[in-house]
Parts: C-alpha cells; structure tokens; sequence
C-alpha cells in the first residue's frame, strides 16, 4: 500500500508518496538494502497504538542517512532525528504511532507540534 503524506502546518510544494509498512516483515525490512532513497519517497511505519519502544528504530544495514519523523496518534510530530546509517537505534522522545523515514534533505520542513495530513492509496 502507499500512503500520500503532507505536513499540514508547514506545507511543502510536494507531497510524500511513501510506502505503508504494517506488518510486521514490512516495518522489520523498511528501507534496509535499498541503494538510494528519493527526495519525496520513504516508509511509514504504523503501529496500532503509541509507543517508544514499538517505533524505535534501527539503521543496520542501510546505505544512507535518513530524516525519522514521530507522529503520535493525533497526528502531531512528537519528534524528528537525522538518523545515520549504521547506527544502532534512535528512539523517539514521545510515544508515537507512526514514523516517517524519508529523505535528510526534510530535517527543517518538520517541526515538534506539526499536524500531519496522509491519506492510504
């Protein structure tokens, strides 16, 4: 599945068209092994309710650095990391529910307190 995302406080010219990982072999494989991500591609990670632990994530085995937005479940950023391949886990400061993780070029286009806008394909 694919999921159309915005920010809706801050939005951008264009809109993330990322892949919807819900289970757990598409969350556990998220972008590892890919060679390149897209300026406005990525995954989003679902979780059924928020958690720290359940949306921390790991950079093994990816080839590049990434931007991680948490999104709790009333769609707001609890929290945004420039996550670096190889690296073990970054966590997030607040619960959450989603994870976004797309292009770093979008560290400064989020923000703590944004609402986010996405709609399933």
């Amino acid at each position: 599945m694919i999921a159309i995302l915005q920010n809706l406080s801050h939005p951008q010219p264009n809109t993330f068209e990322v892949k919807y990982c819900s289970t757990f072999m598409t969350k556990l494989q998220g972008l590892m092994f890919r060679k390149q991500l897209e300026p406005y591609s990525g995954v989003l990670l679902v979780e059924a309710r928020d958690s720290v632990i359940n949306t921390t994530i790991h950079m093994l085995f990816m080839n590049f650095d990434i931007c991680a937005i948490w999104i709790d479940r009333f769609n707001s950023v609890v929290d945004v990391q420039h996550a670096k391949r190889w690296h073990l886990m970054y966590k997030p400061k607040k619960a959450a529910c989603l994870v976004l993780e797309t292009h770093p070029q979008h560290m400064d286009d989020f923000k703590i307190g944004d609402k986010i806008g996405y709609e399933i394909i």
